[in-house]
């Protein structure tokens, strides 16, 4: 391996394929999986490591009999070859049609069930001062909701936050509260004056995300105040599919209170003690200042932003 090129030279002789092949890689458990992902042979892929750990003077990766993990350098590179792959990626932008007439393609990277008054409003407001706009959401777990906003794959994204990226700037869009419920055939159904010491080793439901290190860390402080047994019988990224199996009877669960008011008066679901203090989310605006953003995600992130500064605080908390 030679010794680490001027950067000068790598800037005009590496080739964004090897970077892109690197990438695949990165998220890959071995050279022959990350052929198979690219559709190409394995020899072709390692010839291509190679080459780039030659022109970059660096070992990317620890490899071993079980074993395939980024080195120091390979994390580094990922880093920022994720930043190239983001700016590539919207190159588009810059060739956009500069008119009266605001166009362009708005992607929103959203946390499961966001139930908010001024998204909708901001959304609506949108679209009718630019018809001409398209905008889609994509519903994903709010760690992948940060990561499409930091590759510069969506536009900006509304989620729940553990801790702030660097990289990203965020504002409170709004304040949720968290319950227990249970379904119509839990033996807890309908029954009065429940204490928090009686959902003591009942099995359990809930979110990826609700673990000490993530961003329901409230929501598993609840669930370890009330006993509820350790083994977590299931779990989904999606808020629809957490109620779908706390309504099928499989354990208790966590769910935004104010999302779920209807299905509680309707019988479906069934609240639970903690009955006072619940435990408080934020739900929040992220999105990417170095992003080269078109004209339809400057209007719709500046139309959201304005809306949430006009409006207060306690009008931003649902109960």
């Amino acid at each position: 391996m030679t010794g680490v090129p001027s950067a000068e030279r790598l800037a005009r002789d590496l080739d964004w394929n090897l970077l892109r092949t690197f990438l695949v890689l990165a998220q890959s458990r071995s050279v022959t999986d990350a052929a198979n992902r690219l559709g190409l042979k394995q020899p072709s892929v390692s010839s291509a490591l190679k080459r780039l750990e030659d022109r970059l003077g660096k070992k990317l990766f620890d490899r071993g009999p079980g074993r395939f993990e980024l080195t120091a350098a390979g994390r580094l590179l990922q880093a920022e070859a994720t930043d190239i792959h983001g700016a590539i990626l919207r190159l588009g932008t810059v060739m956009r049609d500069i008119g009266d007439e605001v166009r362009g393609h708005v992607s929103i990277a959203m946390a499961s069930h966001v139930v908010s008054p001024l998204l909708d409003s901001a959304l609506s407001e949108f679209h009718r001062a630019h018809p001409a706009a398209t905008l889609s959401i994509d519903i994903m777990a709010s760690r992948e909701a940060i990561d499409a906003v930091n590759a510069r794959r969506a536009s900006f994204a509304v989620c729940l936050v553990n801790e702030h990226s660097p990289g990203l700037q965020y504002r409170r869009l709004f304040r949720e509260f968290f319950g227990l419920f249970c379904g119509p055939t839990h033996p807890f159904f309908g029954r009065e004056g429940l204490t928090l010491n009686e959902l003591s080793g009942q099995a359990s439901v809930s979110f990826v995300t609700d673990r000490m290190t993530d961003a329901l860390r409230a929501v598993t402080l609840m669930r370890n105040s009330a006993g509820l047994d350790d083994r977590i019988v299931g779990t989904s990224a999606n808020l629809e599919e957490v109620r779908r199996l706390i309504v099928a009877g499989l354990g208790i669960g966590p769910l935004p209170i104010h999302v779920v008011t209807e299905d509680v008066a309707a019988g479906r679901l069934w609240r639970l003690p903690p009955y006072e203090n619940p435990p408080a989310i934020d739900v929040h605006v992220a999105w990417n200042p170095r992003t080269r953003s078109n004209r339809a995600e400057q209007a719709m992130l500046q139309r959201l932003l304005e809306t949430i500064e006009q409006t207060p605080l306690e009008e931003r908390i649902y109960i």
